[in-house]
């Protein structure tokens, strides 16, 4: 029977998201997750490593990042300053081959989780580049005429923050999540998480207020998940009553960080 993923104690994964993963590993195809910043996407590559047991490998992606980063470095550099220090071995090109992080995913000797985070960061032909790589499992390397081919294909899971359009080839070859915001009850399940002592009171109040600054039109910042859980804590560490929250507004810039959705806010919640 195929592996498959399941929510574990630190990730909180809705149906529709576990079923995503498990259709991207059972039909072979890399995952692309969208969703708004702080909706867990980088944490699930993390998740579905615990979840299956497997190696993680993280390629972050840059502005500056190219397809080639992830096959392999030659290093012509420190061949050249070997070459003139009388240094063994110069002549083998291999010695110089640096894998990246899809090189490493390939060689690995059991099969890994490999998440390519915010493909969206880099220029449009990047995902374009990869489409080979990650159809055929495989590249060359011209230096050392080699090919490396994947010994496992690895469980490929990609992010994006949706700031780019990714090209149509590259879509077609992938499945498609988009995490949706968390609603009320998935919430409380992801908070007792990793505060399962706090106080009823304090979660309810804290999340409604929480809930109607996501919900004002003005906002330009709409705070995260990430955000809320810190915020409890920050409250749960300042003893803060349930009953202060909506007068005070204690440690708001936890969830609140402009100085106009401040304003916003402050005249907003009573």
């Amino acid at each position: 029977m195929a592996e498959k993923f399941n929510s574990t104690k630190e990730y909180v994964a809705s149906e529709e998201l576990m079923s995503a993963v498990n259709v991207a590993i059972a039909l072979q195809k890399p995952l692309l997750i969208k969703g708004e910043p702080g909706t867990g996407k980088t944490m699930l590559a993390e998740a579905v490593s615990k979840s299956l047991g497997k190696d993680l490998i993280i390629w972050n992606i840059k502005s500056t990042t190219k397809a080639q980063d992830g096959l392999y470095m030659y290093d012509t550099i420190q061949r050249l300053y070997d070459g003139q220090f009388g240094e063994e071995g110069v002549d083998d090109i291999g010695h110089y081959i640096k894998l990246g992080k899809l090189g490493e995913a390939f060689t690995h000797d059991e099969q890994v989780v490999l998440l390519i985070d915010e493909i969206d960061k880099a220029d449009l032909e990047f995902p374009n580049d990869l489409l080979w790589e990650l159809d055929q499992m495989e590249f060359y390397i011209h230096e050392t005429k080699e090919t490396i081919t994947a010994k496992h294909r690895p469980v490929v899971i990609i992010t994006s923050n949706a700031e780019k359009e990714l090209p149509d080839a590259f879509l077609r070859r992938c499945i498609f999540h988009y995490i949706d915001f968390p609603d009320e009850e998935l919430m409380r399940e992801i908070v007792r998480v990793h505060y399962p002592d706090v106080e009823e009171h304090l979660l309810k109040n804290a999340m409604d207020v929480f809930y109607d600054i996501r919900s004002m039109k003005d906002i330009r910042k709409k705070p995260s998940t990430s955000e809320l859980i810190d915020w409890i804590n920050a409250l749960m560490i300042g003893g803060i009553s349930a009953d202060r929250l909506r007068q005070e507004l204690p440690f708001v810039g936890v969830i609140v960080k402009k100085d106009e959705d401040l304003e916003t806010v402050r005249s907003n919640v009573h």
